[in-house]
């Protein structure tokens, strides 16, 4: 977000916290991107504020509520609040219990062993939701249109749009089975905690192989997770690069340096194997 929304949106979410009898006479920004991250002080809560109609927050609650139930490593909401969605100001917000990070690190294998037991969990939950080919289609649509990602070459656009098409091909040839995912599951959206690993923005959940869900995480977690298709998860890594590229691209994207990540992924892409991890590539970026 642009500091001016920062400063409205951090308003909004301190404002519902209050009225919610929850004292909120300060902010931190842990995150900021399309969507903020905040951690309310001094009641030490969760809050993460988006633009209304650029969200899907109130299937994020209700899986949240689901999967909490079933025991799944994702972070619960505040338990001081009611489980809901808040609108203030043309933002939504969502409140979540806050954990202060733990340092180091969780070990790559207990991540891996926190989102196979995500997976187990969200097996077990029915809900209606997008599949992962639905997150081609958005890449897709700003590739093929230059009003949406006018800096964007000629020859990348072209380059881009036949490797989306031809991954989308070829994973859906291999016909692999599929499940509810988290959908971006780095390390980003990974709280390390006394408890262990918790997940985070739910709102990325699609149905695919859980490959696609590997792709986004560290090859040292992938080391870890049982029974990987190797050659799918090949394919799976080429169609996040390719797709996050897309993204970087796209007029408005707020992700910090996005154009330079979006160049360095299109350079990756071109080439070739062995294909980085998200976490490598902004490893070389410093850090982004």
């Amino acid at each position: 977000m642009e500091m001016s929304d920062v400063t409205r949106a951090t308003a909004a979410a301190t404002s519902i916290a209050a009225s919610l009898g929850l004292p909120a006479s300060g902010a931190i920004v842990l995150h900021n991107s399309n969507k903020l991250a905040l951690r309310l002080t001094p009641c030490d809560v969760f809050a993460r504020v988006a633009p209304v109609g650029q969200e899907v927050a109130q299937f994020e609650v209700e899986l949240a509520q689901r999967l909490t139930g079933t025991g799944c490593p994702v972070c619960p909401l505040e338990p001081r609040a009611a489980p809901r969605v808040y609108t203030r100001d043309g933002f939504t917000v969502t409140l979540w219990t806050y954990y202060e990070p733990v340092t180091p690190h969780v070990s790559p294998a207990d991540c891996a062993k926190a989102l196979e037991l995500l997976h187990a969990g969200m097996r077990k939950v029915d809900v209606p939701s997008p599949r992962f080919t639905d997150r081609i289609t958005e890449a897709e649509e700003v590739v093929a249109d230059p009003e949406r990602s006018p800096e964007l070459a000629d020859a990348d656009r072209v380059f881009l749009s036949g490797r989306l098409a031809s991954l989308r091909r070829a994973i859906e040839e291999r016909g692999a089975a599929e499940q509810l995912l988290h959908g971006e599951p780095h390390p980003g959206n990974v709280l390390s905690t006394e408890t262990g690993p918790l997940f985070i923005d739910l709102e990325t959940c699609c149905r695919g192989p859980v490959e696609f869900d590997l792709a986004h995480v560290p090859e040292e977690v992938c080391e870890h997770y049982p029974d990987i298709d190797q050659g799918l998860l090949d394919e799976c890594r080429q169609l996040v690069l390719a797709m996050v590229a897309a993204w970087r691209w796209e007029l408005g994207d707020q992700f910090p340096k996005g154009r330079l990540f979006g160049e360095e992924l299109l350079r990756a892409l071109h080439e070739g194997p062995p294909w980085p991890t998200l976490d490598t590539m902004s490893k070389r970026l410093g850090g982004l």
